[in-house]
């Protein structure tokens, strides 16, 4: 294990959180916040102090990264990323207790959206923008920008494809060109580019700028995070369409927009996780807006909702305009079964991806096959490639570790007392990075009422779900941390 990489990289990433509070400690300062202000201030200081001791302690690294250092380096650092990130909401006063703070920059950070908070309108605007723009900082992830943006030395090198895999989405990470830093830069110029064209889109709806600015990081992150009580429930039909389809193209593997970009046009058609994901979209909207025809006044209101639930569960966004929680049963359960499928791989949503979905349907097809005629090799193929058995097998472990983290964490948030929907829905809906549940934690309620051990649970949901079980489940294990 190389300790001292892994310190200065850690270290680099504080200093990078430091940076980004100073835009949210300008509008405080600017909006003569004087909580807010304080809580910048001093969280400021004691990041750029534990960059400064890590930098010092880790002095003279030598290079030699290996994937079990990446997995490492990335659980780790998000923990430190949350630990650091939550102090402006602890120290301003706005969140009084520190594990509630904890768990709404984490929600952040992890593009879960899932709020402590009863009414966030009271919240100073500083606050707010370090709130939402948390979203966007996790959704293509700190550590693949810290690889876009640092000049890589020589004792850095070989990291950097173990780190990208760490941290990104998805069953397998792939190269867009022959240097990863390239690749993790183009995938940044990718998300900015998307992002302001969001934001200009909702400046033409005559929303305001710094409303614009938030939903767009909320969007663009795929959290949900609202600045307002009621969600983007209070904004013009033509903004939430806006956002509907920003969140759908946001839950798009981003190597279909460089392939764009490249003119590789007839490839993006042929993705097969791309159909089955705009499939599965068309499909859930039909049969939500047949199933609740009745409740809105409208056939335009009613494709409205419900094509904007469909786009903000699939892609793990958790923005909401109506209490989908008073919608039919059916509609619910299409809504929790889009809760686990999820967005494409490669994308800033969250949920078992639809390529491993994919992935799984078509390795039961194929022994379904086997069964019938064990004598002739059956292989799995994707867009026409072969998938190797590692994937395969990988895939399947990482379904059986979802489903044992589902279970055990739905045991624990049943000592709480609620109802087994408000449980489950609640585990489902932090595990895959969602936000709202149903009933007690829907999307006209909150998170508050669970105890310290649940909150802390859910924590460790968000993050496992975020880094794809593993990052997190390897801080556990005592061989990684053994020297080679």
């Amino acid at each position: 294990m190389n300790y001292k990489m892994m310190g200065r990289f850690i270290s680099q990433i504080l200093l990078l959180e430091a940076v980004f509070m100073l835009p949210a400690l300008s509008i405080s300062l600017v909006c003569r916040e004087g909580n807010a202000v304080y809580g910048f201030c001093v969280s400021i200081a004691v990041i750029l102090a534990a960059f400064w001791v890590l930098r010092y302690l880790c002095r003279g690294s030598q290079k030699g990264f290996y994937a079990r250092d990446g997995l490492v380096c990335v659980g780790l650092g998000w923990i430190v990323l949350s630990l650091m990130g939550c102090l402006p909401f602890y120290l301003s006063g706005e969140i009084p207790s520190f594990l509630d703070a904890l768990f709404e920059i984490v929600s952040g950070f992890t593009t879960t959206g899932a709020s402590i908070l009863p009414e966030v309108e009271s919240l100073s605007r500083g606050i707010l923008y370090w709130r939402s723009f948390s979203h966007w900082l996790g959704g293509m992830g700190i550590l693949v920008f810290l690889l876009a943006v640092v000049p890589a030395g020589e004792r850095q090198s070989g990291f950097t494809m173990h780190i990208l895999r760490a941290e990104s989405p998805g069953p397998t990470v792939g190269k867009l060109v022959p240097r990863m830093r390239r690749t993790a830069s183009i995938l940044y110029l990718l998300y900015i580019a998307l992002t302001i064209l969001n934001v200009l889109f909702l400046l033409i709806g005559k929303m305001p700028l710094y409303d614009a600015v938030c939903t767009a990081f909320g969007t663009a992150g795929t959290g949900g995070f609202g600045i307002k009580n009621d969600s983007i429930g209070g904004y013009s039909p033509y903004i939430q369409n806006v956002c509907t389809v920003f969140m759908l193209l946001f839950g798009v593997n981003f190597s279909c927009y460089y392939l764009l970009v490249m003119k590789r046009i007839r490839n993006v058609f042929r993705d097969e996780e791309l159909r089955l994901y705009f499939g599965i979209v068309l499909v859930s909207t039909g049969l939500i807006v047949w199933n609740i025809r009745g409740v809105y006044g409208t056939l335009g209101e009613t494709l409205r909702h419900g094509a904007f639930q469909v786009a903000s569960i699939i892609t793990t966004t958790g923005f909401s305009t109506t209490d989908f929680d008073l919608w039919p049963s059916f509609s619910k359960a299409i809504l929790l079964c889009l809760m686990v499928v999820g967005a494409c791989a490669g994308s800033t949503g969250g949920g078992i991806k639809c390529s491993r979905v994919l992935l799984l349907f078509k390795s039961l097809y194929r022994n379904v096959r086997k069964a019938l005629d064990p004598q002739k090799i059956q292989t799995v193929r994707i867009n026409g490639n072969r998938v190797d058995e590692s994937v395969v097998e990988n895939t399947g472990m990482y379904l059986v570790a979802y489903v044992f983290i589902i279970v055990f964490s739905f045991l624990l948030l049943s000592l709480d007392g609620f109802s087994t929907t408000t449980n489950f829905s609640a585990v489902l809906a932090c595990f895959n990075n969602i936000g709202p549940g149903l009933e007690a934690v829907g999307p006209a309620a909150n998170f508050s009422g669970y105890s310290m051990l649940s909150k802390c649970v859910l924590i460790g949901d968000m993050l496992a779900g975020r880094l794809e079980i593993y990052p997190i489940l390897i801080l556990f294990s005592r061989s990684a941390w053994r020297h080679r």
